[in-house]
């Protein structure tokens, strides 16, 4: 069993510093994609605070499908190019949203959302999925957010092909 505790005190880049090496420690080493998305998801969660959803979609057969998340249960399918992950595949950029509800297109799949950032996962120059997490806060992710994350999908993304 794994006890990560995150120390809440630290600046957000010191905890995402924190993140990225517990994320690596723990998915090291483990050949099976769907045990690692798994735990990060679980790892996110308790790492990140004002969350709702914590989880991936996979790219498969051109359409976003639901992996390893925590939250509610949420779409299992997403178009490319609809709502927020599907921008962010169809972009292949990091979209982060302030207001979900202002966000042309949306996909509800939790009422309580209020704020989404959606990280494409890359490997070999290829779209695999997108990192997605939601918050019942407004503007619960900045820049500093965004630049984490897109770190930690760097580090993971061939853990979880």
């Amino acid at each position: 069993m794994y006890d990560f505790s995150p120390d809440t005190a630290v600046d957000k880049s010191s905890l995402y510093d924190d993140l990225l090496s517990a994320a690596d420690a723990l998915t090291s080493g483990e050949p099976d994609p769907v045990a690692n998305m798994s735990n990060l998801s679980a790892l996110l969660w308790q790492f990140l605070p004002d969350l709702n959803w914590a989880g991936f979609y996979r790219m498969v057969e051109g359409e976003l499908v639901l992996g390893p998340f925590q939250g509610k249960p949420a779409c299992i399918r997403i178009p490319v190019g609809r709502g927020v992950c599907g921008t962010a595949a169809a972009t292949g950029e990091t979209q982060l949203v302030e207001d979900v509800h202002a966000f042309p297109g949306h996909i509800a799949c939790d009422a309580a959302s209020a704020s989404e950032i959606v990280v494409p996962v890359l490997h070999d120059g290829k779209l695999i999925g997108v990192l997605d997490l939601d918050s019942p806060l407004p503007a619960r992710f900045d820049s500093q957010d965004a630049q984490g994350l897109e770190a930690l999908v760097s580090k993971i993304a061939d853990r979880i092909i």
